[in-house]
């Protein structure tokens, strides 16, 4: 399992990752679930992903060698440094995934192995928007927007409620976005073991076309560990302030 988010800002995208595998509770596992293609000036496309180890590696392998779009009836084989624009590139995923479902789901069906896999691409080519997408193991997929501004795949549950208390796509800032990203992270990797540092971040400033922050977080990072220990402080202070119930006809709650 892994956890993967995509942060859809007016400033621009936040993605993080993290890179713990498992096949079993004693079989972990460390690999880079995130991919960057950049040309500075002409394009930034991230790609992350969740599910079945074998499957997202195959689908990128993939993406690397080019695929010929689908019902393209002239031109060659297509890669994320020449799609020519992020709706493309998120059809090229699909494709890709549809690929080497028809490759190797008969087989992985035989060895009762589950054919999983989802994405998150974000980025934006000169001239165009930029764009956060959601791929799903179908092939098919959706887009962040103003009023959804935030994706999710992987073990997302435990990192969900601070992302909607708090995500505002228009007053977010692109460094609010990474705190916000960092804590749900937080929440999730202290909740579930399958979810583990190191951490890959990426953040992209709207209209720069070049990669703003990229960052390989390890376990003892100074800053992340100030993040979760100021977090888990703030939640107790704030649990202890709020007031005890009155649910006894009037009179105050005692404790004990």
């Amino acid at each position: 399992m892994t956890y993967c988010l995509g942060l859809y800002l007016k400033e621009g995208l936040v993605m993080l990752a993290d890179t713990r595998t498992n096949a079993g509770v004693d079989n972990f596992s460390t690999y880079s679930k995130t991919f960057v293609w950049e040309r500075p000036g002409e394009r930034v496309i991230t790609l992350m992903a969740a599910g079945n180890l074998a499957v997202t590696q195959a689908v990128v392998n993939t993406l690397e060698e080019g695929l010929v779009p689908a019902g393209a009836v002239d031109g060659g084989p297509q890669t994320m440094l020449t799609t020519p624009s992020l709706f493309q590139a998120a059809r090229l995923v699909g494709q890709a995934v549809r690929c080497v479902y028809s490759a190797d789901a008969e087989a992985m069906q035989k060895q009762e192995t589950a054919f999983t896999a989802s994405f998150l691409l974000g980025g934006q080519i000169s001239g165009q928007p930029m764009h956060l997408f959601q791929v799903y193991t179908a092939g098919n997929f959706i887009s962040a927007t103003p009023d959804t501004p935030f994706l999710q795949i992987g073990e997302h549950k435990y990192g969900k409620p601070i992302l909607i208390r708090a995500l505002s796509h228009g007053s977010t800032t692109l460094m609010d976005g990474v705190k916000l990203a960092l804590v749900s992270m937080d929440s999730t990797v202290r909740s579930n073991l399958s979810v583990g540092f190191p951490l890959d971040l990426v953040a992209y400033r709207r209209d720069s076309l070049s990669v703003t922050l990229r960052r390989r977080i390890e376990e003892d990072d100074p800053y992340v560990a100030h993040v979760s220990a100021h977090w888990s402080e703030a939640l107790r202070s704030a649990y202890q302030g709020l007031p005890v119930p009155d649910w006894q006809g009037g009179a105050a709650v005692r404790d004990g």
